[in-house]
């Protein structure tokens, strides 16, 4: 199957890469486009991406494109409740593999803070993403179980978090992997991106969203509520 063969809803579009190399590059090529069309419109550019090992290779390619990173703010849509120290840190795979070079620049705001709770963690997020500008860029992954950002199947604050009418900005979230305690942006925050991108690898990432085509249970696949207008999908085999 390839992803042509997806009945996508109208609005819609999917992007295929011979190799993810490929669409790293791609990415990173329409994302720095779309960070200096905010700029060159309000001054500053917005942009919240997705942890994990999948993207490193897109943030390698985005440093290299030219942006004006100190007119850029970066976030991301979900971490891991540990150190930034940690392995597991989504903020420090950022400083490792995005905020290097001229991208150093850019204003982070992360979602991590060393409190007494995950529910505590999640508070002090919520008040910190207040201070987010409206976000310009927005970069999705998805797993295999039809989860993205940290809006996981079964995660007790699953309904809250996927809600439109919540203003809640972060929300604590369970993973059913190690680290199981995450930090997510809400469902309205992420929908509020004036350009989002689904990247995913594989045929089984594949698989899974054409299953989530096939219905509309966001609770069973989180995924379901981002298969709107406008979105962008970028895959490679």
């Amino acid at each position: 199957m390839a992803i042509s063969d997806l009945k996508l809803p109208e609005g819609v579009h999917a992007h295929t890469f011979k190799t993810p190399a490929q669409l790293a590059e791609e990415l990173a090529k329409a994302v720095a486009a779309q960070l200096n069309e905010a700029i060159v419109r309000q001054g500053v550019a917005t942009l919240v991406v997705s942890g994990g090992r999948s993207p490193v290779a897109f943030f390698q390619s985005l440093i290299k494109q030219p942006v004006d990173w100190s007119k850029v703010v970066v976030s991301l849509a979900d971490e891991r409740w540990v150190p930034v120290e940690h392995g597991d840190s989504n903020a420090g795979l950022l400083k490792k593999h995005l905020l290097q070079g001229p991208a150093a620049k850019a204003r982070f705001v992360g979602l991590y803070n060393a409190a007494n709770t995950l529910q505590d963690a999640a508070d002090q997020a919520n008040q910190a993403l207040a201070e987010l500008p409206p976000i310009d860029v927005l970069i999705l992954g998805m797993g295999d179980d039809g989860h993205t950002a940290s809006l996981f199947p079964n995660s007790p604050n699953l309904k809250d978090a996927l809600s439109v009418e919540s203003p809640r900005r972060c929300w604590p979230m369970l993973a059913p992997t190690v680290p199981h305690q995450r930090l997510s942006m809400s469902r309205k925050l992420l929908a509020s991106a004036r350009y989002t991108v689904l990247s995913i690898q594989g045929q089984s990432k594949l698989n899974t969203l054409n299953d989530a085509l096939a219905g509309n249970d966001e609770a069973a696949l989180p995924i379901r509520a981002f298969l709107q207008p406008t979105l962008e999908i970028y895959w490679c085999p």
